[in-house]
């Protein structure tokens, strides 16, 4: 399931509000200033920043 454009257009890093790279292909949510990777579950993401991989 992809995620509506709208929804990314006011998505951003909950950790500093940063903007956030779609990777539609590994189903992620990537903020570079944190280097933090948020996961996209069954179209859902998961905005939690203990749930986030560090990269």
């Amino acid at each position: 399931m992809a995620l509506s454009p709208d929804l990314l257009a006011i998505l951003v890093c909950p950790a500093c509000k940063g903007d956030l790279e779609h990777d539609p292909q590994a189903q992620t949510l990537t903020c570079h200033r944190c280097r933090l990777r948020y996961r996209i579950v069954d179209g859902i993401p998961v905005m939690l920043i203990g749930e986030a991989e560090k990269f």
